[in-house]
């Protein structure tokens, strides 16, 4: 009878051990680490200028405070697509430090939204990028990465709580309808991203992004160049077949890098766009 209790609780024991562990939460540490951050970044804004050092100035002997001021607020957002092969692995490589890299939000092929980073936050998403004469957009911006290896179609279901989330951000932060773009718009030397699958049509037409069909009435002027073209819409044209092929993935949904009669008509309306505004 006592080997029986014995084995019994052992049994339980076990039993009890293994649904500990199959409930353990994998991002407990990392959940601490954001805390731990968030307060030491939150005692840094709690600091009044009149303890900053201000080195080699003629500083003032009383501190005054202005009345007026908040909160920096993004200006864009960025779209990215994970180039990984699942929600689950972009988790995991957004919360390693050794990776350097994050976004606000990720996105998994059934709609799941990870609200990672507070937006206020500046998450490291955008990289070595430009877009106009913006040249840190990870200052100015929120990045949201759909899960996606980069080649395959994007899910409906993902897609539809993308559209959920941007009217949540555009209508809390004031985002201009032109100022939601991709990773490869600002990144075209590096970035492919979000993929020429990615629905920006659709998105345009309900007020994130813009988009324009060729149209013969409109068309870009010889004596214009394409790079200047090109930097007007907001590319960076150091590199400036790259510019072109971003360019072309977003606003035609084409891979190739040559420049047609239609492309010049887009082009041209997006100059006239961007200069209305």
């Amino acid at each position: 009878m006592l080997f029986i209790k014995k084995t019994s609780f052992i049994i339980c024991l076990i039993a009890i051990t293994t649904i500990v562990a199959c409930n353990h939460f994998p991002y407990a540490k990392t959940n601490q680490f954001y805390k731990k951050h968030t307060k030491e970044l939150v005692k840094l804004l709690k600091e009044d200028p009149s303890i900053q050092t201000i080195n080699q100035l003629p500083k003032a002997a009383d501190w005054v405070g202005t009345t007026n001021f908040d909160l920096r607020k993004p200006n864009f957002v960025v779209i990215h697509h994970t180039a990984q092969n699942s929600c689950e692995q972009t988790l995991k490589t957004f919360t390693l430090e050794r990776t350097k890299v994050s976004a606000h939000y990720v996105i998994c092929k059934d709609g799941t939204i990870h609200h990672m980073l507070n937006d206020y936050m500046r998450a490291w998403h955008g990289g070595i990028a430009k877009w106009g004469n913006n040249i840190d957009l990870n200052s100015s911006s929120i990045g949201i990465e759909l899960d996606n290896n980069g080649f395959e179609p994007f899910d409906t279901a993902q897609i539809n709580s993308l559209l959920l989330l941007l009217a949540q951000l555009k209508e809390t932060y004031k985002i201009p309808e032109a100022n939601f773009i991709g990773h490869a718009d600002i990144a075209p030397k590096r970035k492919v991203d979000p993929n020429i699958q990615f629905p920006w049509v659709l998105l345009a037409q309900k007020g994130y992004g813009v988009w324009f069909e060729p149209d013969a009435k409109y068309s870009l002027p010889e004596s214009i160049s394409i790079p200047f073209a090109l930097a007007m819409v907001g590319y960076d044209v150091k590199d400036t077949t790259a510019a072109i092929l971003a360019f072309k993935r977003h606003f035609r949904a084409d891979s190739t890098s040559v420049i047609t009669e239609n492309d010049r008509s887009v082009l041209y309306q997006l100059i006239q766009n961007k200069l209305s505004h």
